[in-house]
């Protein structure tokens, strides 16, 4: 099993949930983060006033998937999450050891 962590743009939500959801993705979390990247922030105008956003808002959304599945839910979340422009994200996956379902005790893919 292997756990898929992706920080997106948060207007591409809907977009990468639908995504993954059709290659058999059934649970994912979702986070409101800040952060920056190589964009690293930009200026903007408020009342006449020049000030600089360093954290831009994204979002973390974090799934853990079967083996089997890993290369169709990457693929789904970076063709949804595209938009070509400076800023789309970043996709990290990361080997998990252990699952277990607190409700039942059930352990590995079971669990997922």
């Amino acid at each position: 099993m292997k756990q898929i962590v992706a920080v997106i743009k948060p207007f591409k939500l809907d977009e990468v949930r639908e995504a993954l959801a059709e290659c058999g993705v059934h649970g994912l979390t979702v986070t409101e983060v800040k952060g920056f990247g190589r964009q690293k922030g930009h200026t903007e105008l408020y009342r006449g006033a020049e000030y600089v956003v360093d954290f831009l808002p994204k979002l973390k959304l974090e799934s853990v998937v079967p083996d089997d599945i890993l290369d169709q839910a990457v693929e789904a979340i970076r063709q949804a999450a595209y938009t070509g422009k400076i800023g789309d994200g970043k996709i990290f996956v990361f080997d998990v050891e252990q699952v277990i379902r607190i409700r039942t005790g059930e352990t590995g893919e079971d669990a997922v």
